[in-house]
């Protein structure tokens, strides 16, 4: 299959494909610093919850490489008035807080090592994040393969592919996983409304991989189960609470309330580093709220009268009840998450360079 780079990193330079330009051109940003990746992120060009953490962690590795720190305490001062700004980009994602934490506990456990030692083991440990996500992705995949068969009819929602991640994907890294398999998979794309992420992203990647697909908006998917056309519904995550409640792309919550209803299998998949062990349940995720024009503006056309509100949350909520199971590079889990999240809670700590 044709691989997908959503960004290109070498000699600490970092490309971003400009995500908000396809399908119809791939033109990628060069980022020259940590503002640069603040900018992209706020404005969209790059986006999903894994790629967001690895790009702010490739961002702190950048300015360390050319920081003129002398001392561990300059540095990591540099270091958190950085994660400071970058984490404030997207409030929902947990690994983009994640991945940061990660930098700052390496460079914590380090601090008594010489100074350019220590920035290699941060760029190192940035270089890392990026590295894993790809083979996290890919054993994702590999598990969820094992829960479609044959000539599943397969319905996402959003972007949860190589656009979203290091290059693999986690909701179409199991699509793209079974259909190596040779299993005949038919995935259906709901467009993701108000920022079309299926209908630009995830028909672009599908039809680059030449996996059959066929795209619907988002009010057609209670139409199609009814109709038996959809056998499993497979979603990626932004953020996973303690007992399972999972916050993902605004419309999800709906796709899965119809697969319930419908007793269709509806499958998260995500990186370990998506759960948030720190909170209980998903009424404690922040959701963010996006400007209004997303929503009124198609292709540049306002859509609606100028006086006209729109509300635009970025993310809902899935409660846990509605979930078959979660997919992780660690495993498939199921209900109660409440107490088998907790099982992977030695697999989650952040392994750091000491």
């Amino acid at each position: 299959m044709r691989e997908i780079s959503p960004i290109e990193w070498k000699n600490f330079t970092l490309n971003i494909l400009d995500q908000t330009l396809l399908p119809g051109s791939k033109k990628y940003i060069l980022c020259k610093n940590f503002r640069d990746v603040e900018r992209a992120i706020k404005e969209m060009k790059l986006r999903g919850a894994p790629l967001i953490g690895i790009v702010a962690a490739l961002a702190v590795a950048m300015e360390v490489k050319r920081s003129n720190a002398g001392n561990y305490n300059k540095l990591i001062h540099q270091i958190n008035d950085i994660s400071n700004v970058l984490i404030k980009t997207r409030p929902t994602a947990i690994n983009l807080k994640w991945a940061l934490d990660r930098i700052i506990k390496t460079a914590e456990l380090n601090k008594d090592r010489r100074i350019g030692s220590l920035k290699e083991m941060i760029i190192t440990e940035a270089n890392k994040i990026y590295k894993e996500d790809l083979e996290n992705n890919k054993t994702i995949g590999k598990f969820g393969a094992e829960l479609l068969r044959d000539k599943d009819r397969v319905l996402t929602h959003c972007n949860a592919g190589a656009l979203a991640t290091a290059g693999y994907g986690t909701a179409i890294g199991v699509i793209r996983a079974a259909v190596e398999k040779r299993k005949k998979i038919t995935v259906f794309v709901d467009e993701t409304r108000p920022y079309l992420q299926g209908a630009r992203l995830t028909t672009w990647e599908l039809s680059e991989m030449k996996i059959n697909h066929v795209l619907i908006t988002d009010n057609m998917a209670g139409y199609f189960m009814k109709k038996g056309m959809i056998d499993v519904v497979v979603v990626g995550a932004d953020r996973i609470a303690a007992n399972g409640d999972t916050a993902n792309k605004i419309g999800t919550y709906s796709v899965a309330v119809l697969a319930y209803v419908h007793k269709i299998p509806f499958y998260v998949a995500a990186p370990i580093s998506t759960i948030d062990f720190n909170i209980k349940t998903g009424d404690e995720i922040p959701i963010e709220e996006r400007d209004e024009k997303e929503v009124k503006i198609i292709a540049g056309k306002e859509m609606t009268p100028k006086n006209t509100k729109a509300l635009h949350p970025a993310f809902d909520v899935t409660p846990a009840k509605y979930i078959s199971a979660i997919i992780t590079e660690k495993g498939v889990v199921r209900a109660p998450y409440d107490i088998n999240l907790d099982k992977f809670l030695a697999e989650k700590e952040m392994p750091v360079s000491i």
